[in-house]
């Protein structure tokens, strides 16, 4: 039983302010954990960049590229009081978003019976127009809407497992039938 694990060492340039909690130590201890010798049978690739194709499939062409022209080339910028980026974080969204559409090519493909991606930023919370809540782009609804353009695939679910409500999987997936949205998040809790 393959298992694929994507990671790519720019979702560690994804810098965050000091004592933020979504920080590259948090992908570090992932990473670090992953090297224990029991993890040795995972199928280790670097995930690749996704393409601004890739992305339009759930967010505005103009939301993208304004995005991703966006990043300092110095320091960090608040996008809102949650949300930073860093001369980094564009290509860590990159990464993030094509290590997801990876995953989903070598399981439907049947390179792998599983895949699991290790990076960052995060991707639940972005919705359409709007990065938010730490995150740029909503890597798992890409990748959902990567599945059915790519593998023919008419519907997808994301279970996601977060002290916080994906908002902007939950936004992009309810007016489409074919698409299942579930969170076990604290309620009331961000956003």
């Amino acid at each position: 039983m393959t298992t694929l694990l994507l990671s790519h060492d720019a979702c560690l340039d994804h810098q965050t302010s000091v004592g933020h909690p979504e920080s590259p130590a948090r992908l570090r201890a992932v990473l670090d954990a992953l090297s224990a010798p029991q993890f040795e049978v995972l199928q280790r690739e670097e995930a690749p960049r996704a393409t601004v194709e890739d992305i339009v499939r759930v967010h505005p062409r103009a939301h993208v590229e304004g995005l991703l022209a966006r990043m300092p080339t110095k320091g960090i910028e608040h996008i809102d009081p949650d949300t930073v980026v860093s001369p980094g974080s564009g290509e860590a969204a990159l990464r993030a978003t094509g290590a997801v559409c990876r995953a989903v090519a070598a399981v439907a493909s049947g390179q792998a019976q599983k895949a699991f991606c290790a990076v960052r930023p995060p991707g639940h919370h972005a919705e359409p127009q709007t990065p938010m809540g730490f995150c740029l782009f909503n890597n798992v609804a890409v990748g959902a809407l990567y599945a059915r353009e790519k593998y023919g695939l008419t519907k997808a679910a994301v279970i996601d497992f977060d002290v916080h409500h994906g908002n902007g999987t939950q936004a992009m997936f309810e007016a489409d039938e074919n698409l299942f949205y579930a969170s076990t998040h604290q309620s009331p809790l961000y956003p």
